[in-house]
């Protein structure tokens, strides 16, 4: 299935109503909330460097994984025009390696995680993080809520268009096997000033919270914690975006 192809040198430009700072200010209050002592990060789905590039400002060693070689792409060209210097490696998290132990933090922001439709490579990468990490380290991540992909995504369809750019965004779900299929078709203007057609398929898997909590505490973790929204409540029922914060 290709995913983030094409689609990874627009993809900056579509997502930019996304207050990446509010999410990071957000992370570091969860690490000074659990009194977590961070300066090493993992970054699972780092993407096009949305996140890793400011923790990086901000003095934290990251390293970043994600199994799209163009997302990485853009993440360097980033890094290079800003003078950070990156350590990004190409890797499918569901067959996450990292020969790096006792590491203080792994982080799989932007909803990484809902990729991973087989229980078995959700359960793997619970258990593989909690390998890698330190003793008391923590496990920070965000998934979309069930709510969010059963009812907002839903069998819903999505257009925009602006200038250089339209889409179009198709889903279809499936309530008996809690999978979103996503038809993405991209016109992208070029430089003769026709448009360029390029189509991806996306897939996530709605997950329930309850069960996330399970599968990280069958990985041997404690004090795992669920909120919701950017706040540390609770998740609502029709919260958009579940939070996890899990300890070794």
């Amino acid at each position: 299935m290709d995913q983030y192809r094409n689609f990874a040198y627009i993809y900056d430009e579509l997502m930019d109503d996304v207050d990446y700072n509010k999410w990071i200010e957000y992370i570091e209050d969860i690490i000074k909330n659990e009194q977590a002592e961070v300066q090493n990060i993992l970054e699972l789905a780092c993407g096009t460097g949305n996140m890793t590039i400011p923790l990086t400002k901000k003095g934290y060693d990251i390293a970043g994984i994600d199994i799209s070689a163009e997302m990485l792409e853009v993440a360097m060209e980033k890094a290079e025009k800003e003078n950070v210097q990156l350590v990004l490696l190409q890797q499918d998290i569901a067959e996450l390696e990292f020969d790096m132990e006792d590491l203080d933090c792994v982080l799989c922001a932007c909803d990484g995680f809902n990729y991973l439709t087989y229980d078995d490579d959700l359960e793997y990468v619970f258990s593989k993080v909690y390998e890698i990490l330190k003793e008391n380290g923590i496990f920070i991540f965000d998934i979309s809520s069930y709510y969010k992909i059963s009812k907002i995504l839903g069998n819903n369809t999505f257009t925009e268009k602006r200038e250089d750019t339209v889409y179009m965004w198709q889903n279809y779900f499936d309530p008996e096997e809690d999978l979103v299929d996503m038809e993405l078709t991209f016109f992208v203007k070029n430089k003769e000033g026709t448009f360029d057609r390029f189509d991806e398929v996306h897939q996530q898997r709605a997950y329930v919270t309850d069960d996330i909590i399970e599968k990280l505490n069958d990985s041997g973790f404690k004090s795992v914690k669920a909120y919701g929204d950017f706040t540390f409540e609770k998740p609502k029922k029709d919260a958009e975006r579940v939070f996890f914060v899990a300890r070794k």
